[in-house]
């Protein structure tokens, strides 16, 4: 069977591939006194509080399991602007916004709809892989600019100004980002979309992790700056809602019917179920509970990464949103006696029963150098995990 060379040019997930050897090993250790602790996958270990968990029951006793309209509920889109409104101080029209089949949805409809075979896209190195794999859906070609700790792991206006070519078509930052948990900054953005406009290009902006922002100086949404940015948000990670698949993006109002038109091809529409259930996330009781966990979140960010500082694993930006560390493991390598990231990760399961990311995944710059930790787990489970790491490396 003839495979296309558009799905040749997808590389695997190796998060997942991980997680699959991270399984195996757990299985085999479960009922043993060092079962497996998970810090690679970036999900919350919260779910969907209480009140959204009914919305969707009544929806489904109330037998309402139907289509939607391709742009989703009307309820659900003027809830979420007014919870731009409320949240941000930013006014985001409801016709604006596009409720999809996740954030995975939202960048598909947004590569479909604005990127052509050839064109170039801008992202920063290290970033998150099925970003640049939705450029290359639509057959253009993610263009991976590498960054440092100086610059925050983003790309700045000059990068931008200096990398654009005839074939650029446009940038693809997330803020924050994943794997380093870092945001770019109000005006450094500003200054970005700038240079794009003046290109005539797009400004994408992944802000799945707006609502995780610990840092006031960059908990603001990229829309504040300008109407054309495009924005991409999510159900799961701020409002605790992986498995329920939706999200939604917010466009210029001449994109509007394109989105529409992709979607009703594509999609039909987002779940009905979850739609509903999405209504319950702006009662006051849930919003209560979701800064309630977010307080959480920062708890964990405060707690892990000094004890990673300390025994070797250098943070050396502290992450302002989301639920990662991502950590320089040269050093721990050269105790282990161990050539990269990759290895390192497999040491720690094995030895350690702790599974975290290898930097494959995110870059080409320096993918042996660092790993990422997801901080989404317990305080109980970090501090385990920071136990059996340190004793892996003081016994090398």
């Amino acid at each position: 069977m003839r495979i296309t060379q558009r799905a040749q040019r997808i590389e695997p997930f190796y998060v997942m591939e991980m997680a699959k050897a991270a399984h195996r090993i757990a299985n085999e250790v479960k009922h043993t006194d060092h079962p497996m602790v998970f810090l690679n996958i970036g999900e919350p270990d919260f779910t969907a509080p209480p009140l959204v968990q009914a919305a969707a029951e009544r929806a489904i006793h109330a037998g309402r399991t139907q289509y939607t309209h391709a742009l989703g509920l009307d309820a659900l889109r003027e809830r979420i602007s007014a919870w731009y409104g409320s949240r941000f101080g930013v006014q985001v029209p409801a016709r604006r916004i596009v409720v999809t089949a996740g954030a995975s949805g939202a960048l598909l409809l947004a590569c479909m709809a604005l990127i052509e075979e050839g064109d170039e896209v801008m992202m920063p190195d290290p970033s998150y892989p099925c970003n640049r794999h939705f450029v290359s859906a639509a057959h253009g070609t993610a263009v991976l600019l590498p960054t440092d700790a100086a610059q925050r792991f983003q790309l700045t206006a000059a990068q931008v100004q200096s990398h654009w070519g005839k074939h650029t078509r446009g940038v693809l930052l997330a803020s924050p980002s994943n794997p380093t948990g870092t945001s770019v900054a109000a005006a450094e953005l500003a200054d970005i979309h700038q240079v794009v406009q003046h290109q005539g290009g797009i400004t994408l902006v992944d802000e799945i992790y707006l609502g995780l922002s610990y840092d006031d100086a960059f908990a603001q949404t990229a829309l504040a700056i300008d109407d054309q940015i495009i924005s991409i948000n999510s159900f799961s990670k701020y409002f605790n809602m992986t498995g329920w698949r939706l999200g939604w993006l917010v466009v210029p109002d001449t994109l509007v019917p394109v989105m529409e038109r992709l979607a009703q091809n594509l999609f039909i529409c987002p779940s009905t179920v979850s739609q509903y259930a999405a209504l319950a996330c702006f009662e006051p009781e849930s919003l209560a509970v979701y800064e309630e966990r977010r307080t959480a979140f920062k708890a964990r960010r405060d707690n892990f990464i000094p004890l990673l500082n300390a025994m070797g694993l250098s943070v050396p930006v502290m992450p302002d949103g989301a639920f990662y560390a991502w950590a320089d493991c040269r050093d721990a390598c050269r105790r282990l006696g161990l050539k990269d990231s990759w290895a390192f990760a497999e040491h720690l399961m094995q030895h350690a029963h702790v599974a975290v990311t290898p930097g494959r995944d995110f870059g080409i710059q320096a993918p042996g150098d660092y790993v990422r930790f997801s901080t989404a787990s317990s305080l109980q489970d970090l501090h385990t995990a920071a136990a059996r790491i340190q004793h892996c490396l003081e016994n090398a």
